[in-house]
């Protein structure tokens, strides 16, 4: 079905979004967007941040080209400083490349979430053997969580296991992911859960190595999208040069992510070493590994899964409520 770009612009909050974001088809979305930039009909520039004027705080500027879908946008994510804890929000604007007339502005707090743990999930499913059974989750927040819901489907587990510093402490939250899958089990340390893992999603908000891969007993495939600390990093740098290396976008990530360029500054590592990104991934055009040490894959959030998860949820919006 066609939906005109002439439509007037759209405005939806984070209540309006969730709705919309809990049907999209986020998996076939990202893996389009993804191959559409293999075949250069997207456009990934990198972030840009911008400092407000006397200490005030700053933004940043996530945009993409989605050409494919005819459309472009930014995210923006401001950081404002206050007399006590800052504001942190985000907000989304789609446009036409048709009329050059803005399509949507909507809140990004839940489909960042979703888009983050949906790009985790698109690389477990190109990168993990097929013969998959224990999958790990370090992180047991709303983000890790959302990471879980999308990875179960990928692979026949026979066990996920969960483990977070302060979990053993929350009932509440032992219950909350017990609820997710029967097969989820609370771990009391983080080398219980990760004993024997084929899967290992790292989600924490820690800046400094959470895990040595030298500790796991066989190879795996840790997945890590870190935190906005500068140089924050969940492994450390020095681990890369043991391990087959992937990430989001191969033209930005090396050099924001923390443990790349940390690796690359102590000269333990170069982004020459990449196996692939997920667009290379999709396309067929990046090995698959043989799993005869560990693997890696590192996102740090592309402006262009924010345009092409906004244009989905336009275009559902759209179909479920004609003008």
């Amino acid at each position: 079905m066609t939906i005109s770009h002439n439509r007037p612009p759209l405005t939806l909050n984070a209540e309006q979004i969730r709705p919309l974001l809990a049907g999209l088809p986020l998996a076939a979305t990202l893996r389009r967007l993804f191959a559409a930039l293999a075949d250069e009909q997207a456009v990934q520039p990198a972030q840009s941040l911008t400092l407000f004027p006397q200490g005030a705080g700053d933004f940043i500027t996530y945009q993409g080209v989605l050409a494919s879908e005819q459309v472009f946008g930014a995210k923006l994510s401001p950081y404002i400083v206050t007399g006590g804890k800052p504001v942190i929000t985000a907000w989304t604007a789609l446009m036409s490349m048709q009329t050059g007339q803005p399509l949507l502005f909507c809140d990004s707090g839940e489909l960042t979430a979703e888009r983050t743990a949906g790009t985790t999930a698109l690389a477990v499913d190109e990168l993990a053997p097929r013969d998959s059974r224990v999958l790990v989750l370090i992180g047991c927040g709303a983000l890790g969580q959302a990471h879980l819901r999308h990875a179960l489907p990928l692979r026949d587990w026979r066990e996920v296991r969960v483990y977070a510093p302060d979990l053993a402490a929350n009932p509440a939250l032992q219950q909350q992911l017990s609820t997710l899958d029967a097969r989820v089990r609370c771990c009391d340390s983080q080398a219980a859960a990760t004993d024997g893992a084929d899967v290992i999603m790292l989600c924490t908000s820690s800046a400094a190595a959470v895990l040595d891969p030298a500790t796991l007993g066989k190879p795996a495939l840790i997945t890590s999208i870190s935190t906005n600390a500068v140089n924050a990093h969940e492994v450390p740098p020095e681990s890369l040069a043991g391990m087959d290396v992937y990430c989001d976008h191969a033209a930005s990530t090396p050099g924001r992510a923390g443990e790349m360029v940390l690796a690359a500054e102590r000269g333990c590592w170069h982004p020459v070493a990449l196996c692939g990104d997920l667009a290379a991934l999709v396309s067929g055009r990046a090995p698959r590994p043989d799993y005869s040490r560990h693997v890696f894959f590192r996102s740090i959030g592309m402006g262009l899964q924010d345009v092409a998860i906004a244009h989905a949820i336009w275009q559902r919006h759209a179909a479920t409520c004609p003008a």
